[in-house]
Order: structure tokens, then sequence, then C-alpha cells
């Protein structure tokens, strides 16, 4: 059975973890679809990454990892880049993802979090890098994590423990706790789609890339002389005479 349920609602896309089941763990068939599902979102405004049930991701699947514990070096390697590109795919995503997160957000599922451009959280969700209670380490996600939390994964990468969305947000892991975690992600939806399209994709691409120098001139005078930019300045101006 498909793992993801993917929803086009007018400009904004949603992409739906549906594995309620198993609190929407990752295995080879999801992480697939999510590749798959973050590589081409056309012209869509805004994604919103959810998950059916009672949690967002509890991480990685107990049966995968048993299917996976004899794998050798090599198809270990070739396992982690998988959900590299997993989660590269969410992080380059040309349109702004934005996360609704309620209940688990484990070890992957906090990798997510991390590879959206706005995560917002429910107040009881609970979130962790708990590979080390495995033997394991979160390296595949520590590319898209690090950037967020910083020095903070000295201590929760090292213990694992569990941490609350109070603490996600004080560490810089979601952007906001909302008690209505519907209106606060619609909030943000609504935000993004009174902007100009191609400009949002470029301020994603401008946070990603942190390009310096002369560069950013240029950038500016390239997204200024377009059309959009033309078309919604001239607008603004209108608004504003003299």
């Amino acid at each position: 059975m498909p793992g993801l349920r993917i929803e086009r609602d007018d400009a904004v896309l949603r992409v739906i973890l549906a594995r309620p089941e198993r609190r929407n763990a990752f295995d080879a068939g999801l992480i697939a679809e999510l590749t798959e599902a973050f590589t081409d979102v056309g012209d869509a405004r805004a994604i919103v990454l959810a998950g059916e049930g009672p949690a967002f991701c509890a991480g990685a699947d107990v049966e995968w990892q048993r299917s996976s514990i004899d794998l050798s070096f090599d198809e270990n390697v070739a396992d982690a880049m998988r959900l590299y590109r997993m989660c590269e795919a969410i992080d380059h995503c040309a349109a702004p993802v934005v996360a609704r997160i309620h209940g688990f957000a484990l070890g992957g599922g906090s990798g997510l979090a991390a590879c959206s451009d706005v995560a917002i959280a429910a107040p009881d969700a609970i979130f962790g890098f708990s590979e080390v209670k495995l033997g394991i380490i979160p390296a595949v996600i520590s590319p898209f994590v690090l950037p967020k939390i910083g020095q903070h994964a000295r201590r929760y990468f090292l213990t694992g423990e569990r941490f609350d969305a109070q603490t996600a947000l004080r560490i810089g892991l979601v952007q906001e706790v909302a008690a209505d975690l519907d209106a606060a992600v619609e909030s943000v939806v609504a935000e993004l789609s009174t902007s100009g399209p191609n400009a949002v994709r470029e301020a994603k691409r401008l946070v990603r890339e942190r390009p310096g120098g002369a560069e950013t001139a240029e950038i500016a005078a390239r997204m200024r002389t377009s059309e959009e930019g033309q078309q919604m300045l001239r607008a603004f101006l209108g608004r504003h005479k003299r």
C-alpha cells in the first residue's frame, strides 16, 4: 500500500505521511515516495508536510530496520544514501515547505522538521535524536539538522533523550508552537500565497546558498528587473502615490 497521500488544494500541495498504523515510520517504500514527491512540485506556492493519525513520524520502521541488519557495508552506504536523497529533496524543494508536527517526531521525524522551511509543532509534540539508543548515530540527517540546532546537538545527539515542543522551539528545530495547529499552518501558507511566487522560491535559494559580495547585488538587480518584480513593485508604489 502507498505510504504517502498527496492532495492539491489550489496552489498548495499537501504531502501526508499515510502509515498511521506504523506511526508514519520510514521504510524503503516511504523514503522513495517522499523523494519523488518533493523532486518535482510543479508550480505549487507552498507544500504542507503532515502525518496522518496520532504521530507525525516516529523515525525508522522497526521491521525495515530488522530487514536491513544483515546488509553489507556497501549495501548500508547505498541504503543511507537513499535516506539522504530524500532529505535533500525536501531541503532543496523549489517551493517552501511547511511541516505540521504533532505527536512523535523522532529520529528521522525530527530530521523532517529540520529539512522544512517552517516547522510548526503542537504542544504535545515529542522530538528526539534517539539513534544512539540503538548504537548508531544521526549521521545522514546531520547536514540538515546541524544548521538548525547548532551547538545544541552536543547534548541531544549524544544523549538521545526525548524533548518537548517548547525545547524544540528554544533550540531552533521548530519555529512555532501552536495550540491550534491547523490555524497556525494555514496562517503561514496564507502569507506565502500573498507573496511573489518566484520571489519566495528565490528567497529560499538565497537562504540555502548564502551568496556574498557582488553576487548579491546581481541577484537583487535580476529580481527587481524581472516581470514579477516590476509588476509587484509598480502595484505597491501605485498604492502609495505622493
